[in-house]
């Protein structure tokens, strides 16, 4: 029996994507784990792989399509032997009801079947197989669908989970939480000012996604910040001490790893900021994932260090350093940038004295970092320069009180100024 392969969601927020490349054409063979196309989503460019065998049959959605929906059927396998005739398929596009055309009353031949499109599970953030006993393709394929593998009973070698086993029981998918948030207004568009040279660019999808979420960020969730001016001093000076030790090892610390590592430890220290608004309920977070701002071309994402408190900072370091290159590489998987419990952005590098962050929904706190300034500060009861690094918070005020946050700055400001802290 053919086999749909269907556009996947590779992201929590991917509706539509953009088929960018085939790396197969019609008459190849594919085996789980083959790489067959190369698909545009909202975060990054990733590499679409096989979940079954066969032979490509045909190929529906051709290379460069744009806004491809999630679950629309873009080629079709033949299995082993199976000849097939593809049948022409239809991308399925969402139309008002209202907006509909009339249907006719006329009943199809028999042989015309109308398939209604097949029921697309969003990948949800709460989804985690990686303590389930299964083979890395089942969970490669509840990745894809978002799904979790408990309760599945594993036929494979001592009890583990192997691909048949997914069809013996419907796979749950994790719960999704029921979060009130009115619809964003829509932004006025104008046209641009007569006699001005001016170029149109079409928005990638990773640029419409930042535009949404971010408008939505601003209208829905009322945030508010607090500032602290951090002396910065001791840190660089245990930045150098650190790498020096660590050269031989090939590992570079840089400030933003050691401030990724303050505000971890300072959110474990005010754990009511570990947090996220959930409707008529919020969730307290037992771990801390601080996602970090990375510009890439055509927008930014934000790929998620984990468990930072526990980590050591030659470990942030590493992880850090690999991330950015995966996203500016555009070879993030969506592992890598799900989830994070708070995000971070960084600016100091580009000479920026303070920003002021939009929060990163469903997030309830992102920190903003401006470069260190020499500038005339007490010191030592006495007037000398000192270098002034500026940080500004914002918050979630539904999960968040004015208190809470005001704890956390505290305790950040500690950790940056007494940094041998962080070494403990």
């Amino acid at each position: 029996m053919a086999i749909e392969l269907k556009m996947p969601a590779l992201s929590p927020t991917m509706e539509k994507g953009t088929l960018a490349k085939w790396l197969v054409k019609e008459g190849d063979a594919v085996k789980p784990g083959d790489l067959i196309a190369e698909i545009e989503t909202d975060k990054a460019t990733l590499e679409f792989e096989a979940i079954d065998e066969g032979t490509i049959a045909s190929i529906v959605v051709p290379a460069g399509t744009e806004d491809v929906a999630v679950g629309t059927v873009i080629a079709m396998i033949a299995e082993a032997g199976e000849p097939v005739s593809a049948p022409v398929l239809q991308t399925v596009s969402a139309v008002p009801a209202a907006a509909a055309p009339a249907q006719d009353p006329t009943p199809p031949p028999a042989k015309a079947i109308v398939q209604a499109p097949a029921p697309v599970l969003t990948p949800v953030e709460a989804v985690d197989n990686s303590a389930v006993n299964a083979t890395p393709l089942a969970r490669r394929i509840a990745t894809v669908k978002g799904l979790s593998l408990l309760g599945i009973t594993g036929t494979g070698g001592r009890g583990r989970i192997v691909k048949a086993d997914l069809g013996l029981k419907p796979l749950i998918a994790a719960p999704v939480a029921a979060t009130a948030v009115a619809p964003p207004m829509a932004a006025p568009l104008f046209a641009p000012p007569a006699g001005v040279p001016v170029e149109t660019v079409k928005l990638s999808g990773m640029r419409k996604t930042i535009a949404r979420r971010l408008t939505q960020s601003k209208q829905t969730v009322p945030h508010f910040y607090l500032t602290a001016h951090c002396r910065i001093d001791a840190l660089l000076t245990l930045r150098g001490e650190l790498n020096a030790s660590l050269a031989a090892r090939g590992v570079k610390l840089s400030v933003n790893d050691l401030v990724i590592k303050a505000m971890a430890l300072a959110m474990v220290r005010e754990p009511d900021t570990n947090v996220q608004f959930a409707g008529e309920e919020m969730y307290r977070f037992g771990r801390v994932d601080i996602a970090m701002a990375v510009a890439i071309d055509g927008g930014l994402i934000t790929p998620v260090i984990r468990d930072v408190a526990n980590l050591s900072l030659s470990a942030v370091a590493e992880q850090s350093k690999h991330l950015a290159a995966k996203a500016r590489d555009g070879k993030l998987a969506p592992e890598d940038y799900q989830g994070g419990t708070a995000s971070i952005s960084n600016l100091g590098m580009y000479g920026i004295d303070e920003m002021i962050p939009v929060i990163n929904p469903p997030q309830a706190l992102i920190l903003g970092i401006g470069s260190g300034i020499e500038k005339p500060w007490k010191v030592n009861g006495g007037i000398a320069l000192a270098t002034i690094m500026t940080s500004t918070a914002s918050f979630d005020h539904r999960a968040i009180d004015g208190a809470a946050a005001a704890r956390f700055m505290a305790a950040f400001r500690d950790l940056i100024e007494t940094p041998m802290q962080i070494m403990c």
